[in-house]
């Protein structure tokens, strides 16, 4: 029986790692030896692109938590602004007949007809749109009227 050489020991070839794995009985590690490190060569688009990601979730997660942190300190809070269009006072005057509760309409020859006003029902005054009456200027959030479509 012919008696053959020891064979070389095999090397594991990859462009990720530094240097080649030795795969010989030999070549079990003890806990002194280093293990190989492992390249990863990452262009600068790749980095720029993974910052991206990272940015958008934590905007994502961020921005929403910060609104909501916001209505709940805006809701502790008491409002007292005046309302703007009305000045605080919950009507505002009619646009019809600027606040006089009368509309004249000149009908042609010299003849003009007063009536009452057909927008405020003579009154010369409409409750304010915007505070509902109220006085008080509302919050953002609170002058939409969210509407479930279920």
């Amino acid at each position: 029986m012919p008696v053959s050489a020891p064979s070389p020991p095999r090397l594991l070839q990859s462009p990720f790692i530094h240097r080649p794995i030795n795969f010989t009985p030999s070549s079990f590690r003890s806990p002194a030896t280093s293990y190989p490190r492992i390249k990863a060569e990452l262009d600068p688009n790749t980095v720029v692109a993974i910052s991206v990601g990272v940015a958008s979730v934590a905007l994502g997660i961020g921005i929403p938590v910060f609104y909501e942190t916001q209505i709940d300190n805006a809701a502790k809070r008491e409002n007292t602004q005046p309302c703007f269009p009305c000045n605080g006072t919950g009507a505002q005057k009619c646009r019809l007949c600027v606040g006089s509760g009368n509309v004249t309409v000149e009908l042609g020859g010299g003849e003009k007809e007063v009536s009452n006003c057909i927008n405020c029902d003579g009154a010369g005054s409409l409750t304010c749109t915007t505070c509902q009456g109220s006085g008080v200027q509302p919050r953002y959030l609170d002058r939409r009227e969210f509407k479930d479509d279920d």
